[in-house]
């Protein structure tokens, strides 16, 4: 299996007290260090002459990720700790997972405590409940083992002798025991950590993690050879009860956490070997303004989109694979009314909503079982008609489910969907063409396309920015051409957005103005509206420091209630 392999020398034993740790740490790592005995224990063997001493952060920003020295430790779910340490060739710096395991060697001890554990597997198979599974779990280890030599020997002279152990080691013990037969086992502490959004292991070697904070960065977990690998693609496979065999080398499925994980087993069909990728589920989804603080977008351009879906407008989010496309359209779903009814329709659940009157449908694979048990995108999208939502939103549009889609928007329905196109022409050609083929005249019916991108900053470091937020005008078949307006515009060199569709915008004066109730000669107005919206959402969050998702849409419908907004 998986082992552990640290980017410095880790000494075995402490090679310093901890009374001389706490004084070189400020307060507030003294106080994790002091709740957690394995955290003390990882310090004090640490080569903190060599390394330095990691700066503790309970609540790691996203400014640390422009560290010119990243040597961070921070909390994650469940008491465990990471540790944030740079390369010294400046390739990838290193995630390593601070757990109970980390600072007692436990492989020699689990033989022996799953020997024991064996006695009881049809029990603990029986039990579906996580909580209830891991109780049962520790009760045992407590059983089999003690701390107590006296209690060993007394052991011994009954049914079965304990299993003598140290405090760290029944720590670690109990940890490993929970981890690996209710967790993931070493994959356990990546999916603890919000900030981490893939995990990848591409074959023999280091796992791979892409950080929201310090983006690319190789874990300590590390596969040493092709059987090891395979073994764990095996075990992988059981464990989310899609098993991966010869004959069935390719696996995707939902983790129950909602992360999505893919994996492909032997060598027959990849070069490299076994390898498994997890997309992992957010738990609350990035909100406007914390795009706007990332400066994914500004505030004038949130007010413009709020507007927009506000008024029922129909939108895309369009960009290549992983430039944050569906973080994008789970943070303006905000923007919609909080008492509109939303399907949601998508192959594998990502798309998040705040509103309550939400229904939440995934397509279902038949796998190899009778003809008919398949249910695609397609099927999905025509029952949702019949649900009468005032907004239908699509993880993503690939295929012929786009002309039911635009069916939707004919006769109504607010739709929203992520698509895979690198500008508006790109994204005008795949609709238009095969294997898709809407008709041109019902492109209009789409009225916004928000170009979304990962991009490389003027001082070389990589970020996400829309691009363009365009608005969709329509087709002219004489000279068979599309018409769009570019609303705003991302500026490469000074990193600012551009307005453009100021005074310009043919949705804002044409379709939002007129269902506001705004007189012809009056439509102007509509830009101070865009303005006001902006300076509140400005001061939100810089007055009133709200990022949160959730708190951030409870605001806008507080606000919505009293004709504020």
């Amino acid at each position: 299996m998986a082992q552990t392999v640290l980017p410095f020398e880790f000494c075995p034993e402490p090679i310093i007290s901890i009374q001389d740790l706490q004084a070189m740490i400020p307060p507030i790592f003294q106080e994790a260090v002091a709740q957690s005995p394995f955290l003390a224990a990882y310090m004090q063997r640490l080569p903190l002459n060599t390394i330095g001493v990691p700066e503790y952060h309970p609540k790691p920003s996203r400014a640390l990720g422009n560290a010119e020295y990243k040597n961070f430790i921070y909390p994650i779910k469940d008491g465990l700790f990471v540790h944030i340490y740079p390369d010294p060739s400046g390739a990838r710096d290193h995630y390593v997972s601070i757990e109970p395991s980390i600072v007692v060697n436990t492989d020699e001890m689990m033989p022996r405590i799953e020997d024991r554990l064996v006695m009881w597997a049809e029990d603990i198979g029986r039990i579906e409940d996580k909580d209830e599974k891991k109780a049962f779990l520790l009760q045992l280890i407590d059983s089999l083992c003690t701390t107590s030599k006296k209690e060993m020997m007394a052991g011994a002279k009954g049914k079965s002798e304990k299993v003598l152990v140290t405090a760290y080691e029944l720590e670690a013990i109990r940890y490993r025991v929970i981890r690996d037969k209710v967790g993931l086992g070493i994959l356990q502490p990546l999916l603890l950590d919000n900030n981490i959004e893939d995990i990848s292991c591409s074959g023999v070697g280091h796992i791979f993690v892409e950080h929201k904070i310090f983006k690319s960065v190789q874990s300590s977990i590390t596969f040493i050879d092709h059987d090891d690998v395979d073994a764990f693609a095996v075990w992988l496979g059981e464990w989310i009860k899609s098993p991966v065999t010869v004959r069935n080398p390719l696996v995707d499925a939902i983790l129950p956490d909602g992360s999505r994980i893919n994996i492909v087993y032997g060598r027959e069909i990849s070069k490299r070997g076994s390898n498994f990728t997890i997309r992992k589920f957010s738990g609350t989804p990035t909100s406007v303004l914390e795009l706007v603080e990332f400066g994914s977008l500004n505030y004038t351009m949130a007010a413009y989109i709020s507007l927009m879906l506000e008024t029922g407008m129909n939108a895309f989010v369009v960009g290549a694979t992983a430039s944050g496309k569906t973080t994008l359209l789970n943070a303006i779903t905000a923007f919609i009314k909080a008492d509109s009814k939303i399907v949601t329709i998508e192959d594998t659940p990502e798309v998040q909503v705040p509103h309550k009157n939400w229904v939440q449908e995934s397509t279902r694979s038949g796998g190899g079982e009778k003809k008919g048990s398949d249910v695609g995108m397609l099927e999905l999208l025509r029952a949702a008609l019949r649900q009468r939502p005032e907004y239908i939103i699509v993880g993503e549009i690939r295929s012929v489910e786009a002309v039911t889609a635009f069916q939707a928007m004919q006769t109504g329905h607010g739709v929203m969907s992520t698509f895979h196109a690198a500008s508006v022409e790109k994204l005008i050609q795949r609709l238009t063409g095969d294997p898709i083929n809407i008709p041109k005249t019902y492109i209009d019916n789409l009225n916004l396309a928000i170009i979304q991108s990962a991009v490389r900053l003027a001082d070389g470091k990589a970020a996400r920015r829309v691009l363009s937020v365009n608005e969709i005008i329509g087709y002219d078949p004489i000279t068979e051409s599309f018409s769009f307006l570019e609303a705003f515009r991302w500026n490469p060199t000074t990193d600012e957005f551009e307005f453009p569709g100021y005074m310009n915008s043919y949705l804002l004066e044409q379709i939002v103005a007129v269902k506001r109730g705004i007189p012809p000669h009056r439509r102007k107005e509509i830009y101070n509206e865009v303005k006001r919206r902006a300076k509140i959402f400005e001061k939100l969050h810089k007055e009133k420091g709200i990022t949160d998702y959730y708190e951030f849409f409870q605001v806008i419908a507080e606000a919505r209630k009293q004709k504020l907004f």
